[in-house]
């Protein structure tokens, strides 16, 4: 509702202001050649998140400092709090990061923004900078054609750069010319009253242009030519910082939890930190002066002046914010909680699959991996109770033989209850996701994707195919007949053994002991297929099963081959990593394992 009535009245007071000044048209284009210069700034460096940005992340956030740190550095880097905030949103959502580094990010990013007004104030005001803007413009559109992602990346760095500065040219004209005709100056107001004045008005600018970076460019514009006074400057960059909260619980409307809780943080540090300076204004000044004075601004220079008080105000904000991080994270782990409620405590739902993790190709890809596990742990514990065997027995180094004497229960389990309550939904969501994610992606992506797509069908087919064999299982684990009742049971123990070595699998981290587990596993499905190894034959020539049993006992281990064969299919492609030397090497093929099954019956 809000932002139906805020863009109607936006465009009318511009459209006002184009009329009675053309001057302030040229602030206007200034002000929006500026935004989209950092637009095109944001999706130049969003090309190079694909890998080296979300390793360094990872490795950078294990300490507070270190998000601190790294929070600080890409904003730097960047000039843009807004992408910092989308990867750090992004990579809460995809689970890989906590809240607590998460808002250590924010709070570096905080005060990475100064160097924007540092470099405005140091380099934008003082030279002829729209110099600069034409040749990063015209070698920034040549390689936005190119086919190269990396090109097309450098290009829109170079063309956000251009138009930054082309943007802040157009800025410090128009308010040159528009000084000619009127006068803001004249508008200031001294003490408490425009203190509280101006801080209203930064906020205003700053949500009308979502960008607090844009708002101190333009109070600096204005600074150095007189428009407004130093003191009613440094209440505008106060308000900017509180007008930048109001953008990013904007923006959390749309995310998961997290990224709602992080916008939370975000809000309460930059109000605190706003109040006390607002508070302590003139104390704050006062050290600005000693500052100044000591690094050689001159006493007249207000817009490094105003570059010191912003440095000194995000510094203080953040030294202040540091001891109390962790009660921050819990307050908001308390308040905002999910608005998720599960109606049925049977029920289980996707739990890293959100928008926020949409935002970049890599994140899209871990939340699908990590939702993929999530399916294969319910699907694990749906097909080892289908087989009426005890999870516990499975995960512990109980033989085998005494594995399957401890059943479950003693009647078979509802398989279309659990596989819709534990199924079906994520499954649903996996592929929603995924179709969702594929638009952003490259071609090698998208490959990866297919693959896991085909993870996840495996998983369900394992499932039904454990539903087809429940029943037999069932009747002839217990048969009075011991030869059909011993290979139903050696199915379940053949069963129980891969579900075992998929577990170690899973838990695994060491990539030569998944590879020899997963070839163990797909020589030990060929090895039982008994129409391959002439089990059934057998059995069938010494009379000692009926033709109906023959028959159920040929199906039921056609259902145990494809279970089998589905489970290694899934767990080669989700817990290993197919770019490996050591993968490439080690891999078993079909071809190996009939070596190796040749060799075993020789």
């Amino acid at each position: 509702m809000l932002r139906k009535i805020l863009l109607p009245t936006i465009l009318a007071i511009l459209a006002y202001g184009f009329w009675i000044s053309p001057d302030f048209k040229v602030i206007a284009a200034g002000v929006s050649i500026f935004l989209f210069g950092m637009l095109a700034l944001e999706e130049g460096f969003k090309a190079f998140s694909g890998g080296t940005l979300e390793k360094i992340l990872q490795k950078s956030t294990n300490k507070l400092y270190k998000s601190i740190g790294f929070g600080f550095i890409t904003t730097a880097i960047m000039q843009s709090s807004s992408l910092v905030s989308v990867l750090t949103i992004s990579f809460l959502g995809a689970g890989l990061i906590g809240l607590t580094q998460g808002v250590g990010i924010i709070l570096g990013a905080n005060i990475g923004t100064t160097t924007g007004a540092w470099l405005m104030a140091g380099f934008g005001l003082k030279v002829k900078i729209s110099a600069y803007a034409m040749p990063l413009l015209v070698f920034g559109v040549i390689l936005i054609f190119q086919k190269s992602k990396s090109l097309k990346g450098i290009g829109y760095i170079f063309a956000g750069l251009g138009f930054l500065f082309l943007g802040i040219h157009y800025m410090k004209e128009g308010f040159e010319a528009f000084k000619e005709a009127v006068d803001i100056s004249n508008f200031a107001v001294s003490g408490f009253k425009g203190l509280l004045i101006f801080l209203g008005i930064g906020i205003l600018a700053t949500i009308v242009m979502q960008s607090s970076h844009a708002t101190i460019v333009l109070i600096l514009a204005a600074l150095s030519v007189g428009q407004i006074n130093y003191e009613n400057a440094l209440a505008l960059t106060i308000g900017a910082n509180i007008g930048t909260t109001v953008t990013a619980v904007l923006g959390s409307l749309s995310s998961n939890i997290e990224g709602k809780r992080l916008a939370g943080a975000h809000f309460i540090f930059n109000m605190i930190t706003a109040f006390i300076a607002v508070i302590i204004i003139q104390q704050m000044m006062y050290t600005v002066d000693i500052i100044s004075n000591f690094i050689g601004i001159a006493e007249d220079n207000y817009t490094l002046k105003l570059a010191v008080f912003d440095s000194i105000f995000k510094i203080m904000g953040v030294l202040l914010f540091i001891p109390f991080v962790d009660k921050l994270v819990s307050f908001l782990n308390r308040t905002l909680k999910s608005a998720i409620k599960k109606p049925d405590a049977s029920l289980d739902n996707a739990k890293y699959l959100n928008n926020s993790a949409l935002e970049l190709p890599s994140t899209s890809m871990i939340a699908i991996i990590r939702e993929t596990k999530h399916l294969y742990q319910n699907a694990f514990e749906i097909i080892t109770h289908g087989l009426n065997l005890k999870t516990s027995s499975i995960l512990s180094s109980m033989p085998l033989e005494k594995a399957i004497i401890d059943l479950y229960n003693i009647s078979a389990i509802d398989i279309d209850m659990f596989y819709k309550n534990k199924i079906k939904g994520i499954y649903g969501e996996i592929l929603d996701f995924s179709a969702n994610a594929q638009s952003d992606m490259s071609p090698k992506d998208i490959e990866r994707l297919y693959k896991l797509k085909l993870a996840n069908r495996d998983l369900v087919e394992a499932i039904k195919d454990t539903k087809h064999l429940q029943k037999n299982l069932f009747k002839y684990s217990n048969h009075q007949n011991v030869h059909i009742k011993k290979e139903y049971n050696r199915i379940r123990q053949d069963l129980a053994e891969l579900l075992r070595n998929l577990n170690n699998i899973a838990n695994s981290k060491e990539e030569d002991v998944i590879l020899l587990l997963l070839s163990k596993s797909k020589v030990h499905t060929e090895k039982y297929d008994i129409l391959a190894n002439g089990t059934l034959d057998n059995l069938i020539r010494q009379g000692v099963i009926t033709n109906k049993m023959a028959t159920s006992l040929m199906n039921d281990s056609n259902y145990a081959y494809n279970i089998s064969k589905n489970l290694t299919d899934m767990a080669e492609i989700i817990f290993i990593d197919n770019s490996s030397i050591l993968n490439v090497e080690m891999k078993i093929n079909d071809d190996d394992i009939d070596s190796i099954l040749s060799k075993k019956d020789k």
